[in-house]
């Protein structure tokens, strides 16, 4: 059991004990708890875990590769490299990514890259829960279609061996790089087996325009609704070129969209993410970094800054896109997409939380914890991070690190 005494939450000092993976026990009244583990938390406010909910975690290594590009020109820059990435790249790739999003406060993140197995022990190792996912992406060739579909089936009932906290998903990665009868079988696939779906959905005006061209008027949206893609088990990252119908349609599945702000200004592919239509219609609205090689980082707490300056700035509002609001796209909304008890402080939710250092100047304002965090303070302000009630980050310090950046330069010298 660990104990966290006199710690701020939701603006009140309380304690809160663990048990296990769970909190158990959150009281305004002094615990006790014979046995437990005791952290004496003054200066401190507890926040749940970030969920990142659209990822390609080992691009972290591709970082800075390719600058100041349109997202076609960056694609078929990066698919060039992409294609003689190995395991040992994914795997420390991930361990570094990992290193990030523990620093950052990220306990779950929903990944879309290559080599799922080797992702996966690498974010089970760092302690971070994973949403892994076999990527669909056949670039309209049938034979390698058929390869896909056989290297998925194996992919998964390997996975019914392995041992950890982990998601296993089906991504398709979008409307142009996939089959028309490959986006079917993915989506049957993956909810005969009850996984979750992960996909690209209307990135940039080109992914928009063509898509109308090539399938009889149908917006990437309405396309996939006419393939029976949609559900609340999908989680659509960008969703950016979204018409009246398109955002009908979104809410009516309960669809899962990720706003992926950061990615989406480097790469010029928009800014005009409809937030207040879609949550309005019933979509529950999440963030996501995207690649760090896009975006160009795995830092949620950014990402939520820039994604409500920008609400507010291009719909002239300042109360666009509120405080807990966004909060909540970043904790307790990726959690019900991924179907994971977590992004909540409450008993009886899985023990995903971070604690920050009070004691600095960002912090000294009469403002809330989450407004000064939010809109002053930086990632660095998180000391200690858990997961699944356990320590994965004390007093900024991860077990590993000095290897893990080691290894991953050596990687970087060899790209």
């Amino acid at each position: 059991m660990i104990l966290l005494q006199n710690i701020l939450h939701q603006g009140k000092p309380v304690d809160i004990l663990i048990d296990g993976d769970k909190i158990v026990k959150i009281s305004a009244q002094p615990l006790a708890a014979p046995g437990a583990q005791v952290m004496d938390c003054t200066h401190k406010a507890v926040i749940p875990g970030f969920v990142n909910a659209h990822t390609h975690a080992a691009m972290v290594l591709l970082r800075g590769i390719h600058e100041d590009l349109n997202l076609y020109e960056w694609l078929t820059n990066i698919w060039k490299i992409e294609a003689k990435i190995d395991s040992d790249f994914i795997y420390w790739g991930t361990k570094l990514a990992c290193l990030e999003m523990i620093k950052s406060g990220t306990t779950t993140f929903n990944d879309q890259y290559w080599f799922a197995p080797h992702a996966c022990r690498a974010a089970m190792e760092m302690g971070v829960r994973p949403v892994i996912s076999f990527v669909l992406l056949d670039n309209g060739s049938r034979d390698m279609m058929m390869r896909q579909r056989d290297a998925i089936e194996r992919l998964y009932r390997r996975t019914l061996d392995w041992e950890g906290d982990f998601r296993f998903a089906v991504s398709i990665h979008s409307v142009y790089t996939v089959l028309e009868e490959n986006i079917r079988w993915g989506a049957e696939f993956a909810r005969e087996r009850g996984l979750r779906i992960h996909l690209h959905l209307a990135e940039t005006v080109k992914e928009y325009e063509d898509c109308k061209k090539n399938h009889g008027g149908l917006t990437p949206t309405q396309y996939f609704d006419s393939l029976g893609v949609w559900g609340p088990d999908v989680l659509a990252a960008h969703s950016l070129f979204l018409d009246p119908e398109d955002i009908r349609i979104l809410g009516e599945h309960k669809v899962n969209c990720v706003h992926c702000v950061n990615s989406n200004l480097k790469l010029a592919s928009g800014f005009r993410f409809r937030y207040n239509e879609l949550r309005d219609a019933g979509v529950n609205v999440c963030l996501g970094t995207d690649g760090s090689a896009s975006s160009n980082n795995l830092d949620i707490l950014e990402h939520m800054k820039n994604s409500a300056l920008l609400q507010k700035a291009w719909r002239e509002d300042p109360q666009a896109l509120p405080l807990p609001e966004l909060f909540a796209c970043a904790t307790e909304h990726g959690a019900r997409a991924l179907g994971i008890d977590n992004g909540v402080i409450r008993e009886g939710a899985l023990a995903d939380l971070s604690l920050i250092d009070l004691n600095s100047s960002s912090f000294l304002s009469p403002g809330s914890v989450e407004a000064n965090l939010v809109y002053t303070a930086h990632s660095n302000a998180i000391t200690d991070v858990m997961i699944n009630g356990k320590w994965v980050m004390r007093d900024r310090q991860v077990p590993g690190e000095e290897e893990i950046l080691a290894r991953s330069r050596e990687i970087v010298k060899r790209i």
